[in-house]
């Protein structure tokens, strides 16, 4: 699997059998039932079907054809808005197939103790429980989602995020947890498995992705009550149309009573079926642009909210920053040449695995061509870093070097007779104020200068954030550093405030207070520490190679790990709302062309005065019913690539959106069934089939 689904082209044959297929499975009643604007015209397909039947026996209230001819349209109505929902779940299906090869029948050694040695048997990973401890090794398949408690390994997760390039797995910290159907390259882990079967990432991806588990927005749900709601008021005025149709016909002893199939065809176009039809499709293709943008949603709420959002909390490590601190420049003290500072820092750093420690000795070398040397000879005893000391370093014989925080190293260099130079502390304390960690060098009570580690932000940070100012959201960058650290890192990703030396407390009274302001807060991160923040913003992005408990306490998982991939989500949720906007006011001015269209029709043998609202000169009541309804079928089906494609979004003002949208969708929704209506009638009449 390569990541990134093709996704099927809605003009594919083999798409659109599939389609179509998936629409007549769909006429059941328990599946119209979910849709009360579409199960209503069901029904009137029912009932129409019945009157045609009725008409070829010769008891037909009109003639057989146009009866039949606006009960075909009517099933074509109910079969074209199935189609739109089959169409939008049809595309993601691609990707649960894709997904589903990954979670393939794999065997696992399930251990008897959590030990890389402990005695191993060989189960099936169906056979897997939450709590159980498996082996995994170079080349094997991960079996379930889990923990590593012992081991390290490469881990390849092309089969759930698409990224060739594999990632470093290890137990303690936050990239200790590993997904189901991903592949050990190199070394070995033991992995405590955390949750059952069923319920595991890659389920969860093929359910979402399939729809069997997508449930309603809280947006979507107050519109599907609003229309249920225009559904019943229309249904119960056109009940009442016919008994008065019957009562002035009766008081007036001319002209005919309106027919029960033209008011059925009347209900029809007046009830929302636009958006009735197109409604559920708008949401699943929400999610599964989502999906192709590499993001995992446990709800469409999740998604619906991220097109609201005008805060974003981010930490830094790992987030906005690539989380390990690199080694950038030597500063000598007064008197010592930078080579020397350069030679005593490699010298102390030789043993040193961190990742600082790692970037001084790549330093030395670019800088001095300083390479590992043999120094057993010399009885080097070297001492690791630990929070006591807060520092490290090397014996050379009579040379102790030294390495670590200013004060750790200035008390060390006080105990062996020597002084902090001044010079040296203001160069601390420069790098410091400018978001940058100083680490000292001595050699013995002698400070050689100051090595300056900087947190190195990720490619691109900078002007994502910019786009996301642009798009009207506030960025707040949250650390634990100190404030003058932080603002100096905050200033250069360009984010707009931050919050340092920060605690878990902090971060969740943070969040509180901006949404007892009114702010959707939206926050993205890696760390087990942020689990509780997670669970209280209303848009939580855990990184995919984070900690499981982020993971688990956010409502969507950034598969890529791109800490700014909130702009591709809260684009993303913002294209839900605009388009699911901007059909539906179409929906409801293009109602107003089929006012004058059937009205008219409809009532022209009772009420011969209504034939002065024809302003379209539709050629006869039969075939203005069925040009409406003909219009009110096929609109559903032009629409279906812009449900799911989804409206453009741009970064301009509400108010400017909210203008454009009104006139594009709603002065287009009211002239195109104008130009629509009367093109069909022109058609039909040239056909003679009305």
């Amino acid at each position: 699997m390569n990541g990134k689904i093709t996704r099927p082209s809605l003009l594919d044959p083999r798409f659109l059998m599939a389609g179509m297929k998936e629409s007549v499975k769909r006429l059941r009643p328990r599946d119209q039932v979910g849709n009360p604007v579409m199960f209503t015209v069901w029904v009137g397909s029912l009932l129409t079907t019945a009157l045609f039947v009725q008409a070829l026996f010769g008891h037909g209230e009109a003639p057989a054809g146009f009866i039949f001819a606006v009960a075909a349209w009517l099933w074509f109505t109910v079969l074209f808005a199935n189609y739109a929902t089959a169409a939008a779940e049809g595309r993601g299906k691609a990707q649960a197939r894709a997904l589903r090869a990954a979670r393939q029948s794999i065997k696992a050694r399930r251990l008897k103790e959590p030990r890389r040695d402990a005695t191993a048997e060989e189960v099936d990973a169906e056979a897997l429980r939450k709590g159980d401890i498996v082996l995994i090794e170079a080349g094997q398949a991960i079996p379930a989602d889990g923990e590593i408690i012992e081991g390290i390994a490469y881990v390849d997760e092309s089969a759930v995020t698409g990224e060739s390039a594999p990632v470093i797995r290890e137990s303690g910290g936050d990239r200790g947890g590993v997904t189901g159907g991903t592949r050990v390259l190199s070394d070995w882990i033991v992995v405590r498995v955390t949750v059952d079967p069923g319920e595991s990432f890659l389920d969860r991806m093929i359910g979402l992705v399939e729809g069997a588990r997508r449930q309603k927005t809280p947006n979507e749900i107050a519109l599907s009550i609003l229309l249920a709601a225009l559904t019943i008021i229309f249904l119960a005025v056109c009940a009442t149309l016919l008994p008065m149709s019957i009562y002035s016909v009766r008081e007036a002893g001319a002209g005919k009573v309106a027919t029960l199939t033209a008011l059925v065809a009347l209900f029809v176009c007046l009830a929302p079926t636009t958006i009735g039809g197109l409604l559920a499709a708008i949401g699943i293709a929400g999610m599964d642009r989502l999906l192709q943008a590499n993001v995992l949603a446990t709800s469409g709420r999740a998604v619906e909210a991220a097109g609201d959002v005008d805060t974003l909390l981010l930490d830094k490590t790992g987030t906005i920053t690539l989380g390990n601190r690199q080694a950038t420049e030597f500063i000598p003290a007064p008197g010592v040449d930078e080579k020397e500072l350069a030679d005593a820092a490699h010298l102390s750093s030789l043993a040193d695995e961190t990742p600082e420690g790692r970037s001084i000795v790549v330093l030395a070398k670019e800088r001095f061509g300083l390479r590992g040397r043999d120094i057993q000879p010399l009885g080097a005893r070297f001492l690791p870093f630990t929070a006591q000391t807060r520092m490290s370093g090397v014996d050379l014989g009579a040379r102790t070097i030294r390495k670590g925080a200013a004060d750790a190293i200035g008390a060390f260099v006080g105990a062996q007779g020597g002084r902090f130079p001044a010079e040296a502390r203001v160069v601390v304390e420069t790098i410091a104020k400018d978001g940058g960690t100083p680490l000292v060098v001595a050699d013995g009570a002698r400070v050689l200068g100051v090595i300056r580690l900087k947190d190195v932000l990720k490619g691109g940070i900078a002007e994502r954030f910019a786009e996301l100012r642009r798009m009207g959201i506030k960025t707040v960058m949250i650390t634990g550093d100190n404030p003058l650290t932080a603002a100096a890192i905050a200033a250069e990703a360009g984010v707009d405030d931050f919050l340092a030396e920060a605690t878990p407390e902090k971060k969740l009274e943070l969040i509180r207070q901006c949404q007892t302001e009114g702010r959707l807060v939206a926050m993205t991160c890696d760390g087990t520490n942020y689990a509780p923040a997670l669970a209280q913003a209303d848009v939580a992005v855990a990184i995919n190679d984070g900690a499981q408990a982020a993971k688990e306490a956010g409502n969507m998982v950034d598969l890529d790990s791109n800490p700014t991939k909130l702009v591709e989500i809260v684009r993303i949720g913002k294209q839900l709302l605009i388009t699911r906007g901007a059909l539906t006011t179409f929906s409801v001015a293009n109602d107003v062309a089929k006012y004058f269209a059937i009205i008219p029709a409809v009532f022209a043998s009772t009420y011969p005065q209504l034939g002065a609202l024809n302003v379209m000169r539709l050629a006869t009541p039969q075939s203005a019913i069925l040009s409406a309804v003909i219009f009110n079928a096929l609109i559903i089906i032009a629409l279906i690539p812009l449900a799911i494609k989804g409206v453009r979004y741009r970064a301009v003002s509400a108010a400017r959106l909210l203008r454009d949208n009104v006139l594009l969708y709603g002065v287009g929704g009211l002239i195109a069934p104008f130009l629509g209506i009367k093109l069909i009638d022109v058609l039909l009449t040239a056909l003679r089939l009305a």
